[in-house]
């Protein structure tokens, strides 16, 4: 079963497909109001308290996504 999950933190909105467990891979996400799809993902690892995804856009831009699992929060923050 592949699910996307949209999730609001402030402004920013992630889009992240979902299927064994819940944010698995990040598709696409809100930036500056623009909708970004994220074309590859360079690296992925967890912390004690999050995910984190650092990811490529179409356009070229980098990104660390972060997600936040006790918050269920995600934070964008452009590399």
């Amino acid at each position: 079963m592949q699910l996307v999950g949209w999730f609001y933190d402030m402004n920013e909105l992630v889009e992240c497909h979902s299927g064994f467990t819940y944010a698995e891979k990040p598709v696409a996400f809100t930036w500056e109001g623009r909708r970004l799809e994220i074309i590859a993902i360079a690296a992925q690892w967890r912390s004690p308290q999050a995910r984190h995804f650092r990811v490529r856009t179409g356009n070229g831009q980098e990104f660390e996504l972060t997600y936040r699992e006790a918050d269920n929060e995600w934070q964008i923050t452009q590399l």
